[in-house]
């Protein structure tokens, strides 16, 4: 009768929280419009990022696209806020409330924007750059995409 007798079972050790410095959101113009291109669908974009230092960009790309191990990545690297401008994107007010409380203006108004709260879509238009702007829009496009494919039933497990 020793299959009814409890094992011992030590609890698992969580490992602590590890404080990840989060790195600025500083980008050259023509890293944005690469960005944005990358998004759409560009791979020579893509390449350029990943070959080119802005790693994370090309990888934030596939967190867009859901990704879990992109996500995964960019929230472990120092690259949260793009995760929570991801998830803001996504109608996540945990997100947003973050990226502003984290002093990422620019990053919570894109988000919402994204997910086409007017608002935040005059705001972008008045106060952010134009490649900032375009990559607003790229992201959107793309997340709308997503969510009609997820809508549609002939389209089932397909993101895009």
């Amino acid at each position: 009768m020793k299959w009814f007798k409890k094992k011992d079972v030590k609890p698992v050790m969580q490992s602590k929280p590890r404080r990840v410095e989060i790195f600025a959101f500083e980008y050259p113009s023509k890293v944005i419009l690469a960005w944005a291109k990358a998004i759409e669908g560009d791979a020579n974009f893509l390449n350029f990022l990943k070959n080119n230092g802005y790693e994370e960009l090309a990888i934030a790309t596939h967190a867009i696209y859901l990704e879990p191990a992109a996500r995964d990545w960019l929230t472990e690297s120092g690259f949260a806020h793009l995760m929570a401008m991801i998830h803001g994107a996504e109608g996540n007010e945990t997100a947003q409330k973050w990226l502003l409380a984290n002093k990422f203006k620019l990053l919570y108004h894109m988000a919402r924007a994204i997910d086409h709260e007017e608002e935040d879509i005059q705001w972008v238009k008045g106060n952010a750059s134009v490649e900032f702007q375009l990559l607003t829009r790229s992201i959107q496009s793309v997340k709308d995409r997503i969510e009609e494919n997820h809508n549609d039933i002939h389209s089932f497990n397909k993101d895009i």
